[in-house]
């Protein structure tokens, strides 16, 4: 008899703890939601009453400074001058208000705003959408030029695609990115590296570095022991993508990229689709992290191999957008040396 009550009295517990935490999510939905209303409607009369006046770039100044003192005034913190031109930019950028996410919260947008670039904004959105992304996750992508790093390996239809659709994985090369950015471990780039150092890095920032991975991503274990005649060898970092389902291999190297690095992570594919890998798995996926890589001796390296396997550069600190654009030069003319000799 007791046993019934105990079990009884913790389903008692535990539906009133659901019943609780659903109500308090749908109540913070809810605020969000009014509160990212809110703003763009003041966004909404700022504009009207701009436009109905005519008024000027110059007069436009004098505006945000007179009405945020007297909004301030009369209703307290949140209505600086900073505040009222992100109000006034959030209705440019989303003039109906079915267009704005009830998902997102005004932080989110504050975020998104500061973004200029249309495609790039829209990828965010959604990415944000997709993936659940907190307000602090939102801002490190913007900032390691996340929609700018996978850019780099997608036409002019894909740039296109990304932006409406966000990063969709359907195969090996939709997951990559090149560069990656380690920032989050903390390692300046003037210590001397190891690659257990930036292993170990990895393990202790360990959500970072999934994030920074991508969409669909488990991790399986470090230092997975490859057995073979006798002999062990170890692959660095072990992941599963349940988008792809298969095995991500990823080996760290703190110098360029070299051919028998190929080798090496072939045999490891080799073994995992061999040893490993069970029914309904996918052939298993190899990425290669190096500090530097030439693409032409990279496209030699990897001809004709029938695993997949990628090379990809990383950068223990946030990348300058001219550094990106330097690189996504170098990868168009790249890509047209390699149509002209075909």
């Amino acid at each position: 008899m007791r046993t019934l009550v105990n079990r009884s009295y913790a389903e008692l517990v535990g539906r009133i703890s659901k019943l609780v935490i659903e109500s308090r999510a749908a109540v913070i939905k809810a605020v969000n939601t009014k509160i990212v209303y809110t703003y763009w409607m003041v966004g909404k009369y700022i504009i009207e009453y701009e436009q109905e006046g005519k008024i000027r770039a110059d007069y436009g100044s004098e505006l945000m400074k007179k009405v945020s003192e007297e909004l301030s005034a009369k209703l307290g913190r949140g209505f600086s001058q900073r505040n009222l031109r992100d109000m006034r930019r959030m209705y440019l950028s989303y003039p109906k208000w079915q267009t704005v996410s009830a998902e997102l919260s005004w932080s989110h947008y504050c975020l998104l705003l500061s973004v200029s670039d249309k495609l790039a904004r829209q990828f965010y959105e959604k990415e944000s959408l997709n993936s659940n992304w907190s307000v602090r996750e939102l801002g490190r992508q913007i900032d390691s030029l996340l929609y700018e790093r996978l850019c780099l390996s997608r036409d002019k239809k894909g740039v296109f695609e990304l932006s409406k659709k966000g990063q969709v994985i359907e195969k090996p090369k939709d997951m990559i990115k090149d560069p990656y950015v380690l920032e989050f471990l903390g390692i300046p780039e003037s210590e001397k590296l190891t690659e257990k150092k930036i292993e170990s890095r990895i393990a202790d920032c360990l959500k970072s570095f999934i994030l920074e991975l991508g969409k669909g991503f488990l991790f399986v274990g470090k230092q997975h022991r490859v057995s073979m005649n006798n002999e062990h060898h170890y692959v660095d970092l072990v992941f599963y993508n349940v988008y792809l389902k298969c095995y991500v291999l990823i080996d760290l190297k703190i110098r360029k990229c070299k051919h028998e690095d190929a080798g090496q992570m072939n045999f490891y594919l080799n073994y995992f689709k061999n040893e490993v890998n069970v029914k309904g798995d996918n052939p298993p996926v190899g990425i290669v992290l190096c500090t530097e890589k030439d693409e032409v001796y990279v496209d030699y390296v990897l001809g004709g191999l029938s695993n997949k396997i990628f090379t990809s550069k990383y950068r223990l600190k946030l990348p300058a957008m001219k550094e990106l654009a330097d690189e996504f030069k170098r990868d168009i003319q790249h890509v047209r040396r390699k149509i002209k000799v075909r």
